[in-house]
């Protein structure tokens, strides 16, 4: 069974601990969502724009071809009574000026006869002549005109604007909830006495300068005052009063404003949302037209007329959610006409906790399906859950007005995904890894990698291929076991074989087989390697090198541990997966494996550890051996040339060297000449422990006279 560690076991709560923070992003809402989510809002709009209907609303615009006609801003105050007047005439029902008239006229006589050097006489008749702004004042007692004034923020506290209307509470004070404004920019207090409304020409840009809401009410200080548009609305009607509900549940902000006959849903602050339209001519009338006579009554009677400018010069130019800039008193109008229509964009009340219901459902659903389905499923069990949850509320926009919030969720989601795709591939990446070391412990670590990289390659079948091979085997081990605890004496095989096989994985072996106490190592295969014989010789030397420690170890302690031989041979074989459809086995098959498990056995026969052919000494010139013969194996009919390595010695500062007496012998061997017995004579006499000086010598003397072995066993 796979165990997984605490720490990864801790990993997988990622996606969780994503879902927990995206919940508390959307609580606390940051800047960069909000951004995020007003674009969001914004396309939308651009999509599907609000459909134009013609409403009893215009807007009189102060634009360039006017101030061209008409002269600079500003205009005489008798300019904007006669243009009221002609409003009035025409039927308007309420007249609102998106315009603070902060100081006296400049142009009025009086201000003329102050500021100007004229003669006594000039001065007397200017003095005589009505004011300016006591004219406007006089215009606007006639009822249905609407000041604007300028809330501001910062700004020392001062008298509030007038407030020709009451306010009234139902339910909790609505004063918290709404935007704050520390002291107001008014209209002279002769104008605003005389002025039938008063209203906040004041928007709230977002963070991006964008006029999405609009508020029907604000706070001046610990006063709750109206919007220009509020004010429109309610003297159009001829009301007093306007009510303001907060929702039910305590602290959850304003839920209504009513004027008169008209109820307004609002945000918690006491703002409307503005769903726009695209540009519509119509919507403007320019106010040189109004004063030239050129305005039909019918253009005017029975609507609201916003009174603001366009020209550009007189810097009151927004930025909307299409993309454009548009005049201020162009949101007022906006907001007029969806109320007029009852075409509202809304933020429900429980729209924020749909979208974390979201967040928590959909979050934790990716995240199991991230950390236990494929790749494939849980991206589009994700694709499915962020398209449904776009869908909703791009429908919910179109059909119902309503805006619900995409983004927050959508990011959520997503971050989830990714966090539970990471954690998954990280786990299916240790697992893999665990795999595949364990199953390296059953097969040649370089034969799993080559599966990995070519899983192709995991079918029947072989390939011809030119491979060594090494076989091992240990003399002795079964008497060994006879002597033994059977527990001992496994573990004395098991520390032999670790090292064995260690030592062939270093070199680049394939593992072959392990057959008892005998290892079988292959080289070439699967992967090639052009240097299979150096390897192969190599790696032979290294094991005989270990094996003959190891052996040495345990028999100073007391314990018959026998001897490693060795076989090594170099032929071209049939590489491949073999076996059936259940099951198959990699592994080489051809003479040349048959042949490197003969030379180990020959060993036995020869007296010596290492055996190895001349084919895999081909390719290795610098290898120093000494020749053995050449040997007719059972079975066979053709000799093959086999040679013993030298290895190195302590007398040889640990080089191998040459047995150069040894060459000549069998040299003499060789060419049959009666000479060979004297020579191998004479090497028995100084060497009696040379097992191949002593094989020869009996061979000699048995009546053989040449190298030629013929091997009548396995």
């Amino acid at each position: 069974m796979i165990k997984f560690s605490p720490k990864l076991t801790l990993g997988m709560l990622a996606p969780f601990i994503a879902v927990v923070f995206g919940l508390v992003m959307f609580l606390f809402e940051p800047l960069p969502l909000q951004v995020l989510r007003n674009v969001v809002f914004d396309q939308y709009q651009r999509w599907h724009p609000r459909p134009y209907q013609s409403v009893p609303v215009r807007i009189i615009d102060i634009d360039e071809e006017s101030l061209r006609k008409l002269g600079q801003w500003p205009w005489p105050r008798t300019r904007l009574a006669c243009l009221i007047e002609r409003l009035r005439k025409n039927g308007a029902i309420a007249i609102s000026l998106d315009i603070v008239l902060a100081e006296p006229d400049r142009t009025s006589p009086k201000s003329i006869s102050a500021n100007w050097n004229l003669p006594d006489d000039i001065r007397r008749r200017l003095a005589i002549l009505p004011d300016h702004d006591e004219v406007l004042a006089e215009t606007l007692k006639r009822k249905l005109v609407v000041l604007g004034f300028a809330a501001e923020h910062g700004a020392p506290a001062g008298p509030l604007p007038a407030r020709p209307y009451r306010v009234i509470f139902s339910g909790e004070s609505p004063l918290p909830f709404l935007y704050s404004f520390s002291n107001a920019v008014t209209s002279i207090p002769l104008l605003e006495r005389s002025a039938a409304g008063n209203g906040a020409m004041t928007f709230i840009p977002d963070s991006d300068g964008v006029v999405r809401r609009v508020p029907l009410m604000i706070r001046v200080q610990d006063q709750v005052m109206p919007s220009l548009t509020a004010e429109s609305l309610r003297i159009a009607q001829d009301e007093r009063n306007y009510i303001v509900k907060t929702m039910p549940q305590k602290g959850a902000g304003v839920q209504e404003v009513r004027i008169g006959k008209m109820t307004v849903p609002t945000t918690p602050r006491g703002e409307i949302w503005v769903h726009y339209t695209k540009p519509v001519p119509d919507r403007y009338i320019p106010a040189w037209k109004v004063l030239a006579g050129k305005v039909s009554e019918e253009q005017i009677a029975g609507h609201i007329v916003l009174v603001g400018a366009s020209a550009q010069g007189l810097m009151d130019l927004r930025f909307n959610p299409m993309g454009t800039t548009m005049p201020g008193v162009e949101a007022h109008a906006q907001v007029l006409e969806q109320i007029l229509t009852k075409s509202y964009l809304t933020r429900p009340s429980w729209a924020q906790a749909v979208e974390a219901l979201v967040i928590l459902i959909g979050g934790l659903a990716i995240g199991m399906t991230a950390l236990a389905a494929p790749a494939l499923v849980s991206a589009g069990i994700t694709a499915v859950l962020l398209f449904a949850a776009g869908w909703g509320a791009w429908t919910a926009f179109i059909r119902h007005g309503m805006l619900l919030d995409p983004v927050t969720p959508g990011l959520a989601l997503l971050i989830t995904f990714i966090l539970g795709s990471i954690i998954h591939h990280r786990t299916s990446e240790r697992r893999h890894r665990w795999v595949r070391e364990a199953f390296s412990r059953y097969v040649s670590p370089n034969r799993v990698e080559y599966l990995v990289d070519h899983p192709d390659q995991l079918e029947l079948g072989g390939r011809r291929r030119e491979c060594s091979f090494i076989f091992t085997d240990l003399a002795g081990f079964t008497t060994l076991m006879e002597k033994m605890d059977p527990a001992d004496a496994v573990s004395i095989l098991n520390a032999y074989l670790d090292q064995m096989i260690t030592i062939a994985f270093r070199h680049g072996g394939t593992l072959d087989r392990i057959v008892g106490d005998a290892v079988a190592i292959m080289f070439s295969a699967p992967v090639d390697q052009p240097d299979h014989r150096v390897r192969a010789l190599t790696c032979a030397l290294d094991m005989h090198a270990f094996a003959t420690r190891y052996a040495n170890d345990f028999q100073a302690k007391g314990i018959a541990f026998g001897q490693t031989r060795i076989g090594v041979h170099t032929g071209e074989v049939i590489v491949g997966n073999f076996g059936g459809k259940t099951m198959f086995d990699y592994r080489a098959l051809g003479d040349a494996v048959n042949t490197a498990s003969r030379l180990e056995s020959v060993n036995k026969y020869l007296g010596t550890c290492i055996c190895v052919s001349g084919a895999t000494l081909s390719g290795c010139p610098e290898a120093v051996v000494r020749p053995v013969g050449s040997l007719v194996l059972k079975g066979k009919t053709q000799p093959l040339t086999v040679y013993e390595p030298i290895t190195a010695s302590e007398e040889n500062h640990g080089q191998p060297k040459r047995d150069t007496a040894y060459e000549k012998a069998f040299e003499l061997l060789q060419e049959k000449n009666p000479l060979a017995g004297e020579a191998f004579e004479k090497l028995a006499g100084e060497r009696s422990n040379d097992p191949l000086v002593r094989l020869h010598l009996e061979r000699l003397r048995q009546g053989e006279k040449s190298d030629i072995i013929i091997l009548e066993e396995k």
